[in-house]
């Protein structure tokens, strides 16, 4: 599925989806059809990083709502508590792109929905976990160049080494 100005190439951006609509995720895929991804797209109005933590945790089983919130706190993705709107919003979404359904669950205590990936989903997770693998790539690019500036003198345009070192 390559890339088009229509549906961005990655989770952080791309437009309001329609109802059965999907969004690319990775740029491209492997002559095996595996998803591949290369870089981040620009951040638009629509953030989709909660997307991939909300499906990995929907790939261990179906959960309700707010065991998803509580998963998601105990993996520490936000710098407060996570904001159970957004959560629901993210399932909204994955579900009108049939990426998740949901189901009420009836028993003891209060109904609940219950939400679980499809087949679609789980296609997306595959290209989730190729925007990932680069993501981390790119990290690793990133802190190997950072950590030998750091372990260099430090040297400033015009001025040569700063003072101390």
């Amino acid at each position: 599925m390559p890339a088009s100005s229509e549906h961005p190439v990655d989770g952080d951006s791309a437009g309001t989806a329609s109802a059965g609509a999907t969004m690319a995720i990775a740029t491209d895929h492997d002559a095996a059809g595996v998803p591949i991804h290369r870089g981040w797209a620009p951040v638009g109005g629509h953030h989709r990083w909660m997307e991939p933590f909300v499906m990995v945790l929907l790939a261990g089983g179906a959960a309700h709502g707010y065991a998803i919130v509580g998963e998601l706190a105990q993996l520490g993705i936000t710098n407060g508590s996570v904001d159970v709107g957004q959560v629901y919003r993210t399932l909204r979404d994955l579900e009108e792109t049939g990426q998740v359904r949901s189901s009420w669950m009836t028993g003891t205590g209060p109904a609940r929905r219950d939400y679980e990936l499809t087949e679609a989903g789980y296609a997306a997770l595959d290209e989730w976990a190729a925007v990932m693998k680069e993501r981390t790539r790119l990290v690793g690019e990133f802190d190997a160049r950072y950590l030998e500036t750091v372990a260099s003198p430090r040297r400033w345009p015009g001025r040569g080494a700063p003072a101390g070192r």
